[in-house]
């Protein structure tokens, strides 16, 4: 592959002008997806399966909130892809890459490829993380603060944002370095161990972050004894689901947003429930959400989703493979000279190169999401939680604010999961079947 690959591209070949306008056509697609779902809010009027579920000032608000939401992503959108395109054609990344030769001279240190290559890394993460930060405040204390949905702090939003830059000194590093140690001295076979690599390390992190990292943002205990742990016990030992413990997360401390998860490996499984799902939602309401949640695991769905992922990282880094030695890649982006080939720096343009394949596969997850959450609902129904899973769900949309309607372009692009009034459609009629 690797050959016939070389055969086609040339040191003429115009990289950094396809991802330009690649970057450019996925802007202006986007923003024409916004624009027609700002269209369609302006509707504030829902569907009939759900318009007797709300007051017109309730949809109102509703709207109110999810425009606002829009409205602030189109301007980032268009921010983000300005100054993306800027960044890429006057040669950021290869520019931020001798900033990190200057520092590790001025530390006295030489670290060789692998040392600078961390500290590109974490020098990026930081401008990143500079970058990001009048969105996120704006995000938080401005739109999620005017439609009640903020909770978070100011202190516990720089507490954020300082836990998390330190955990990426901490972890970023080893990750880093064994990524290119990798990149640098496995030959032939470097698609494989890459691999391999990052297979161990999603699998440690998995089992790393719910027990780790995630309390040092959230407080976790375990569910008390009472009616809904009891419940919740029952349906897990109904489905032979390996229970080990059962936590509720004060998620409220940042946001009125409610939510439900699951991990762990084998028979070491968990359950987190957010508190305001709890306080928003019954007991039975409650636990049709976590049949529909564990119907994802009965009907192998977490499975699937991660092989799959496996798959197409592995068919990536096959390509990447192929590719990290075209002619005229890295001097297309800047990297010119002595010492400014980076091995990690291919791994980045790759990224950059494959933009069309990412974005063909973001759409089909999405649309395989989207079947999962109806197979998820259809295994509630079948449990017998149809009346309680519906409750739920619009219990649930209205406390979130979502929207009135949705543009069907729009919710196919975007949505992993189905809107509301096809939910509610699909779960009476898998309960009709049922009866």
């Amino acid at each position: 592959m690797t050959s016939m690959i070389e055969s086609v591209l040339s040191e003429n070949t115009p990289y950094l002008e396809f991802v330009l306008a690649f970057s450019s056509l996925v802007t202006v697609l986007h923003l024409y997806l916004d624009f027609r779902q700002l269209k369609v809010l302006r509707n504030t009027v829902p569907p009939n399966v759900v318009k007797h579920l709300y007051t017109k000032s309730e949809c109102e608000s509703k709207a109110s909130y999810q425009t606002d939401k829009l409205r602030f992503g189109i301007v980032h959108t268009v921010f983000e892809s300005v100054l993306s395109l800027v960044m890429l054609s006057e040669g950021y990344y290869p520019y931020v890459w001798r900033l990190s030769g200057v520092i590790l001279a001025r530390m006295g240190w030489d670290g060789g490829e692998i040392g600078q290559s961390i500290v590109w890394v974490l020098v990026l993460s930081l401008i990143s993380t500079c970058m990001s930060l009048p969105w996120s405040l704006y995000s938080t204390f401005v739109i999620e603060e005017r439609h009640g949905f903020n909770k978070t702090a100011l202190g516990t939003f720089v507490m954020d944002i300082i836990k998390s830059t330190m955990l990426t000194f901490v972890l970023a590093p080893p990750i880093i370095a064994g990524i290119v140690y990798i990149l640098l001295h496995t030959g032939p076979a470097m698609a494989l161990y890459l691999w391999g690599f990052m297979l161990v390390l999603s699998l440690v992190m998995l089992t790393v972050y719910p027990v780790l990292i995630a309390p040092l943002f959230n407080k976790y205990t375990p569910l008390e004894e009472g009616s809904l742990r009891e419940k919740i016990e029952a349906l897990a030992a109904s489905l032979k689901f390996p229970l080990k413990k059962l936590f509720v997360v004060d998620g409220s401390k940042r946001s009125a947003h409610s939510n439900a998860y699951m991990y762990g490996f084998f028979k070491n499984k968990r359950i987190v429930l957010y508190d305001t799902l709890i306080g928003q939602c019954s007991e039975e309401q409650v636990t049709a959400v976590l049949c529909h949640e564990l119907g994802h695991w009965k009907l192998g769905h977490t499975k699937f989703l991660f092989l799959g992922t496996q798959v197409i990282l592995g068919a990536q880094l096959g390509l990447f493979a192929a590719l990290r030695g075209a002619p005229g890649m890295y001097e297309a982006f800047g990297f010119i000279g002595k010492g400014q080939k980076p091995a990690l720096a291919a791994l980045v343009l790759f990224q950059l190169l494959v933009g069309p394949l990412d974005e063909f596969l973001s759409l089909l997850q999405n649309m395989v999401s989207r079947a999962f959450e109806f197979q998820a609902d259809a295994f509630a129904v079948s449990m017998g939680k149809a009346a309680q899973l519906k409750e739920a769900l619009c219990i649930l949309d209205k406390e979130n604010k979502g929207p009135p309607n949705v543009d069907s372009w729009y919710s196919t692009y975007h949505y992993s999961h189905p809107p509301l009034p096809e939910r509610l459609m699909a779960v009476e009629r898998r309960a009709k079947k049922s009866d």
